[in-house]
């Protein structure tokens, strides 16, 4: 069942994501990413207003978590995920942990990212 509310939420994330992407596009063209640069902020402060609200509130079900974080914001930003790993790292006291995980995650990610476009570039 938990699979099932994840997929529901993760559609309706990418739902609103697509609709973003659209009005952003629209709206305010193509030649800056602000559609990606509203979903990350949105997103990571919604992320944070859950979390918050998670932690603070008891009795919160478990169903209704998975659904607004893993499954809805799962779909919008993977960024709202990575900011809380981020934060979480940073209030245990783990600064320099959360640095290193910031800038390998955005280099290898960016690495990773142009080694497809390489591969594809060989066999296309």
């Amino acid at each position: 069942m938990t699979y099932l509310i994840v997929f529901l939420g993760g559609g309706l994330g990418a739902a609103l994501r697509h609709g973003v992407n659209v009005t952003a596009a629209r709206y305010l063209g193509t030649a800056f990413p602000y559609n990606t640069l509203f979903e990350n902020v949105s997103g990571s402060i919604f992320m944070g207003v859950l979390a918050g609200l998670f932690a603070f509130k008891s009795g919160i079900p478990q169903h209704w978590q998975l659904l607004l974080t893993t499954g809805l914001l799962g779909g919008y930003t993977t960024f709202s995920a990575f900011s809380l790993d981020v934060a979480l790292l940073y209030e245990r006291g783990e600064v320099a942990l959360a640095a290193a995980y910031v800038l390998v995650s955005v280099a290898l990610s960016v690495a990773g990212l142009f080694a497809g476009l390489a591969l594809v570039r060989q066999f296309a």
